[in-house]
Parts: structure tokens; sequence; C-alpha cells
């Protein structure tokens, strides 16, 4: 398959940022981008939908990612980190990269849903 982009990610809460007693818990997120095709592929934009539990949701969407717009040779991955501020203790984000093969073909890649969530919230 020539594009096949594989999406990891790694949730962190961050403490320090975060005021529970205002409704502001903070998450940083490391997402590991890896082109398994057989072609390379630019990234070109961004969308997430993040929801807290109250069913709130925002949409973002942008051109690349940290200011970013990486392209990988099949094998190669990009990591980079940011964060989300949300209003209740637990939450979810998803969404796709725009992307762009050597072909010119543009695809989405899928960001699979994951929890924002400080450890052991979940039960």
């Amino acid at each position: 398959m020539k594009n096949n982009i594989n999406i990891a990610v790694k949730v962190t809460f961050i403490e320090e940022q975060s005021h529970p007693s205002s409704n502001q818990y903070t998450y940083a997120y490391t997402i590991t981008i890896t082109n398994n095709g057989t072609i390379g592929a630019q990234l070109l934009t961004r969308r997430w939908r993040i929801q807290d539990e109250t069913g709130h949701t925002e949409d973002v969407i942008g051109e690349g990612v940290v200011g970013q717009q990486p392209h990988l040779q099949p094998g190669e991955s990009y990591q980079y980190s940011s964060g989300s501020v949300i209003k209740t203790e637990t939450g979810t984000m998803k969404g796709a990269y725009g992307m762009v093969n050597d072909e010119g073909e543009r695809f989405e890649a899928e960001i699979p849903e994951f929890i924002l969530s400080e450890p052991y919230t979940l039960h």
C-alpha cells in the first residue's frame, strides 16, 4: 500500500499547569508519524476534534504541525509534542492529517481517538 501512515500517541497530564478549581486540565501529547507506505508523503494540514466530558467539542484546523510540514520517505518517522487544555478531568481527541504523496495524490491519515486523562482516573 503506497499511502500507509501510522500514528502513535503518548499523553501526559501536566499537573503544574492544571487548575481543577477553575476547570482547567492541561495535557501534553507526543505524536509519532511513521510512513509505512511505499512512497514519500508530506503532511500539509491537521484537523482535530477535542471533546470534554460535558460533550463540548472544539475543532482545530490548520496548516502543518508545530509550524512544520514534514516530508517522510518510506520508513521515516517524525515526532512532535503539543498540548491541549480542557475543562473536565478527562476528554478525547481525534482527527486527521491532510497529506500529499510524491505523485501529487492527496489523502488523509486518520488520527485514532485517544483519551486525555490523569493517570488512574479511568475505571
